[in-house]
This record gives C-alpha cells, sequence and structure tokens, in this order.
C-alpha cells in the first residue's frame, strides 16, 4: 500500500461506494469539521435479537466510516449503536421462553418489562447485551447507546423542549402522511403512564411550553394527567424521534433500508423544523429469498447469520454486504460458496494491483485498509467438490487430500485453509450430498472416459494438475464432442452427480488419481444411458 498522502488523493476519485459516501460527509462541512468530529449512527430496534440485517448496516457503516478517515485524516469520528430500548412492546416475539411474562407487560417500555431469560433486569437489557456481544464479536468499534438512559439521563432534554416549542411545525409535517382517524388523534409525544407504566398513544389536550409540560386523559377514566416532556416521562414517536436524536446526537450520517425512504424523508424534514441538517445517507436495498420474496423475521424465510457462520467464514458475509448495497439480492444458502470464492479472489488480487484498484477491491473495505495476505492454495468450490464426491464431513479426512494437492499445508499452518475445510463438509454434509445423482454415461461418453482413464494412466500419479487437465481435454476432442462444454458437463454428471463441477485437472489432482480411476470404473461398469 502507498503511503497515507497517495492513498488520499486515489481515494479521492474512486469511485467504490464506501468513498462516494465518505465524500457527502465532507461536502457538509466546506467551512471544516467541528471539534468534535463526525458521527455515525446505526439503530437497533431491541424487540427481537441481532440479525443479519443488523450486521449489514453496522459493516456497512464501518465502510463508509473508514473511508471518511481516509479522505479526512485526523478528523474523529465515532460509531453510535442506538438501542431504541423505549419503544413499547407491541407482541410476544416467537420463541422467547416464558411469553407469559411478557404478555402480561406489553405495551410497557422494553426495558421495563421483566427478562424472560432471567439473566438482565429487563427484556431490553437482555437484548442489548446480546446486541454488544453481537457487534464485539465481530470487532466493530462503537459506542453504544440506550435510549432510556438518553430520555432520562436529560440528554434529550434541550431538543425535546424544541419540538414541544415548535409543536405545530412538527405535527403539520406528519398530519398530511395520516389517515383521518389518526390525524385526529396523533401527537409526537407519548406520555410513560405513571399508574400503568405503559407508552401511551394519547392525543394532547394542553401543552404549556413555559412549563415544558404537556396534557392527556388517562385512558378509561376522565381524569386529565400533565406530564413533562423530559427526563424521560414521554418518548416521541418514532419518526419524530428519529429526528429528535439526529438534531441531540449531532448524528452526520445514518443508512436505512429502501423500505424506509418516506421515514428517512419526513424525519428529515423534522430535523429541518428543528434547526438542523439531516444526516447523510443512503437507503440499501431488502434482501430476498430463494423465491425472490422479500425476507421476513416473522416469517422465517431468510438465512440467519448464525446459518451463514455455519458454512463460510465472517469475510464472505461482509464481502456480500459490500457488494452492490443498492441491489436487491438474494440471501440464501445457494449465494454462500460463490462468496467465498470471490472473497478469496479479490484477497489474492490485491498485493498486485495499483492503489486506485486495491481500493475498489472489497477487501480494502472489509479489512479496513489492511488485508491480511492470501493463503488459499485450493478454492471453496474444490473443496467443496471433494467433500461431495468424498462423501465424508470429516475434516481430517478432508485434510489427507488437501496436503496431497497443497504439500507442506496443515491446519496449523494454515488456519484459513483449516476453516474453509470444515465449512465445506458441513455444506457438502447439508446441502449437496443429498442431492448428488449420478447417471450412467452414454456410449459416447463411456468411450471418451476409458479412454481418459488410459490417458490418465500414462500420466501416472504424482503429475500437477496441468497434466491432468490436459488430457482431460484430448479425451473429449478424441471422442467428437462438437462442444467440450457437453464433455465437461458429461464428467460432472457422470463422476460427481451434478450438473456443474471444479476444473476437472484440479480436482484429479486433488482428489488422487487411483480415487478418480476407481469413479471412472464404476461409472463405466453401469449400463449404458
Amino acid at each position: 500500500m502507498s503511503n497515507a498522502t497517495d492513498l488520499r488523493a486515489a481515494a479521492l476519485e474512486n469511485k467504490a461506494w464506501p468513498y462516494e459516501e465518505a465524500r457527502k460527509l465532507i461536502a457538509r462541512y466546506p467551512d471544516g469539521f467541528p471539534a468534535t468530529g463526525v458521527i455515525f449512527e446505526t439503530g437497533y430496534g431491541p424487540s427481537g435479537l441481532p440479525h443479519i440485517g443488523t450486521f449489514g448496516e453496522v459493516v456497512r457503516t464501518t465502510m463508509v466510516r473508514r473511508a471518511f478517515e481516509a479522505l479526512a485524516p485526523g478528523v474523529p469520528t465515532r460509531l453510535i449503536a442506538f438501542s431504541d430500548d423505549m419503544d413499547g412492546l407491541r407482541k410476544v416475539p416467537e420463541g422467547i421462553p416464558n411469553p407469559e411474562l411478557l404478555r402480561a407487560n406489553l405495551g410497557k417500555p422494553l426495558t421495563q418489562v421483566p427478562d424472560p431469560f432471567g439473566t438482565h433486569a429487563s427484556f431490553g437489557a437482555h437484548n442489548n447485551a446480546r446486541l454488544q456481544a453481537f457487534l464485539d464479536g465481530f470487532g466493530f468499534q462503537y459506542e453504544f447507546l440506550s435510549s432510556t438512559d438518553c430520555y432520562r439521563s436529560g440528554m434529550f432534554d434541550a431538543t425535546l423542549l424544541k419540538i414541544l416549542e415548535r409543536y405545530d411545525d412538527v405535527i403539520n409535517v406528519i398530519l398530511p402522511t395520516l389517515g383521518p382517524e389518526r390525524r385526529a388523534t396523533y401527537a409526537p409525544f407519548l406520555p410513560i403512564d405513571p399508574v400503568s407504566g405503559i407508552v401511551l398513544q394519547v392525543p394532547v389536550v394542553a401543552r404549556d411550553v413555559a412549563a415544558g409540560t404537556i396534557s392527556y386523559v388517562r385512558p378509561g377514566t376522565n381524569g386529565t394527567v400533565t406530564v413533562p416532556v423530559t427526563g424521560g416521562a414521554c418518548k416521541l414517536q418514532w419518526k419524530v424521534d428519529w429526528a429528535m436524536r439526529w438534531t441531540a446526537l449531532g448524528v452526520d450520517y445514518e443508512m436505512a433500508g429502501k423500505d424506509l425512504i418516506d421515514s428517512v424523508l419526513l424525519s428529515g424534514r423534522i430535523t429541518r423544523v428543528l434547526g438542523a441538517t439531516p444526516p447523510a445517507g443512503f437507503n440499501y436495498e431488502l434482501f430476498l429469498d430463494a423465491e425472490g420474496q422479500k425476507i421476513s423475521k416473522s416469517k422465517g424465510n431468510g438465512l440467519t447469520i448464525e446459518e451463514w457462520l455455519d458454512y463460510g467464514p465472517p469475510e464472505s458475509l461482509a464481502l456480500y454486504m459490500f457488494q452492490n448495497p443498492r441491489k436487491a439480492k438474494r440471501l440464501h444458502f445457494d449465494v454462500i460458496p460463490r462468496a467465498i470464492d470471490e472473497y478469496g479472489d479479490f484477497l489474492a488480487k490485491y498485493p498486485g494491483q495499483p492503489i486506485e484498484q486495491q481500493l475498489g477491491n472489497p477487501v480494502h473495505h472489509i479489512h479496513e485498509g489492511a488485508p491480511p495476505a492470501a493463503d488459499l492454495p485450493i478454492s471453496f468450490s474444490l473443496l467443496l467438490n471433494l467433500a461431495s464426491v468424498a462423501a465424508t464431513d470429516d475434516p481430517a479426512k478432508l485434510w489427507a487430500y488437501v496436503a496431497r494437492q497443497a504439500p507442506g499445508t496443515s491446519p496449523a499452518s494454515h488456519p484459513a485453509l483449516d476453516r474453509l475445510v470444515h465449512h465445506a463438509a458441513r455444506y457438502a454434509r447439508d446441502f449437496v450430498v443429498p442431492g448428488l445423482k449420478r447417471r450412467a454415461p452414454t456410449p459416447q461418453e463411456a468411450g471418451a472416459l476409458a479412454d481418459l482413464d488410459a490417458r490418465l494412466t500414462a500420466v501416472g500419479p504424482g503429475a500437477d494438475a496441468e497434466a491432468y487437465q490436459f488430457e482431460v481435454y484430448e479425451a473429449g476432442k478424441a471422442a467428437g464432442f462438437d462442444n467440450l462444454r457437453d464433455w465437461f458437463k458429461a464428467l460432472y454428471e457422470v463422476l460427481i452427480g451434478s450438473s456443474q463441477g471444479p476444473r476437472m485437472g484440479s480436482f484429479i489432482a486433488l482428489y488422487g488419481l487411483d480415487e478418480t480411476r476407481a469413479l471412472i470404473a464404476g461409472a463405466l461398469a453401469k449400463e449404458p444411458a
């Protein structure tokens, strides 16, 4: 990597999306940055556990943060992971122990709902701890903020009083977006009822700007209750809350899903009503399931982060998040192998690239400008085919093949490769082997296979992949295949049981000559198709 000056000069022109986003932040401060620096934010709703979307938002925001630091060296930055834990619990999530405990506390702030797991002071605290453990596990650098703590500590008081002062201007932004019934009862402030503890959605019947209070009629009674808007006695409806947070915390950058475009625009208008500038950011596309439908946590039709990490390393997931964030993408098990191999390809190319290409290389952003040395002598797809044909999910058995193709490698000397061996074993066991079905060869294919067997025998064991690959080509040409793609497809279907497969020379070198000849013999023993 060149020095910081060269990097900054190249980054100022680079078209990788993190640099494009970082330039938006520079444009916000044409007269110089504030002494407090630039603030990035991501939001989290702690009514559920962290999920793959949480990872995507934090990792992408971190990429923009690091790109900004390269463009504006020396400017302080902060990443706030904000938890909306003062929200009222609307429903009992599925799969939670002691659901009756939550059911009895519906409507209360999440930090006032007992923890059904019995490990923390509240359900909100439990999920906040899970969020922080989740972020820490990936090595993210962030500052955690709790909505409850911010409201109660007075951190938001000045902005809450400003909203009370500009009450009509604020609701005039929101009211045109609501139906007639909702317009009649809407209020930006949601009082926390001092008796029930529930977050109330009730009309405000009076407000006192000088006293900093609002009044409402307690549901089920005729009694009017007056509460301060400060100190945690009220919270805000979420679109106003978002604008308040941007204003109070001075947020410069926050991205959001495409489904929140209208909310971002509304919150931005309210931010301007409050005399502040909305943060920069972009709206990323949502993930789709295998059928092209929008992923929904409640439907459970997506891929969880735990499932991805069972079958692929975190770097492959980060690559998937980096690529085309404004394009809807399928998030299903079958995208994992390609992401793993693409990551390996990008990592291998990085050292030899000029700086302009390095800055556009995803691994530069995944590893915050310092990618590790590439040390993956065997691709994941080849490991996957090996595990599938060998029909084993035992990493130790797979390593016996790997060491043959890549002498000197071992789990101890090549930990990254060892991770891929374990991932390939699990992936092949769960997704590939159950679907393999080897067919019998046609007469033409059988002749070509017999010829290939003779050719491979003549080459002998211990040859390199190129020598075996040459004979594979020659056998196909000698058999009269007009299109050698048909020959390779036949090899995959007859020997492996799939319509797609690895580079055959590499596979033979890895799997072994004797083992490959045994596959051919087994295929020739079948009745021709």
